[in-house]
């Protein structure tokens, strides 16, 4: 069990995991022992989006990462949104481009990261305006990109096979 919390933001106590009975039976929690605050630790929603641009799917190497992997625009879902005006926000945010249709392609566990990723297929135009973000990007004809195991690498995968294309994945272990 991961824990990002030290302390309790109520109180200030320490937390400590707690066993506790709940619906489904005990479960161990990070609880406060002063004021019976509990952090769940629910996954946090992402967004992603395989965006098709030309014909191409458009995929961005993010600023901050090292080496030279090319993924989906991803972002999280804000209070007040919709997952769909998320991603169309996100996609504008990220590439400055227009989304002009969008289709749910799937919901994917992500524990590595704590997430639950929704993915969307988005068809946009206009001109490619990267955030500071995003480093660079690369357009992929379909039947040549490679997808990636984990995450959002298994949204590309289904979006190829619900277009006939048989995805190919990357080894994350070579180089």
């Amino acid at each position: 069990m991961t824990h990002e919390y030290r302390f309790c933001p109520r109180c200030a106590t320490p937390l400590s995991v707690v066993a506790q009975m709940e619906d489904g039976g005990e479960k161990a929690r990070l609880r406060c022992p002063a004021c019976d605050f509990t952090h769940w630790n629910n996954p946090t929603p992402v967004l992603a989006a395989v965006i098709e641009y030309d014909g191409q799917i458009l995929l961005a190497r993010n600023a901050a990462w090292p080496g030279r992997m090319f993924a989906l625009i991803t972002g999280f879902m804000e209070a007040g949104e919709t997952p769909q005006e998320g991603i169309t926000r996100e996609i504008h945010e990220e590439t400055h481009l227009t989304t002009n249709a969008l289709n749910l392609i799937g919901v994917y566990d992500f524990q590595r990261m704590n997430q639950v990723i929704i993915a969307y297929h988005a068809v946009a135009t206009g001109e490619v305006r990267l955030s500071p973000e995003l480093a660079e990007y690369r357009l992929y004809a379909p039947d040549a990109v490679r997808c990636w195991p984990a995450g959002t690498g298994y949204a590309l995968a289904d979006w190829l096979r619900a277009r006939g294309h048989e995805p190919r994945f990357i080894d994350p272990f070579k180089a």
